[in-house]
């Protein structure tokens, strides 16, 4: 999932502000970041729409 610490770069977001999107702690999403953690495959679809990309872009190491 370190994709996902790439695209929130990308679209200009922090970890904060996603964590309070998906209505999860900081710490959740930071793992998340860090490919610590792995998100259930719902909150993966969550994350995808909330940066308004395909959920292949997280998944997907050089697609962006």
């Amino acid at each position: 999932m370190n994709r996902i610490k790439k695209i929130l770069e990308v679209k200009g977001m922090s970890q904060t502000d996603l964590a309070h999107r998906l209505g999860k702690s900081f710490n959740t999403v930071n793992l998340y970041a860090a490919n610590k953690v792995q998100p259930p495959l719902p909150v993966l679809y969550q994350i995808a729409d909330i940066l308004k990309v395909d959920v292949r872009d997280l998944l997907i190491p050089n697609k962006m």
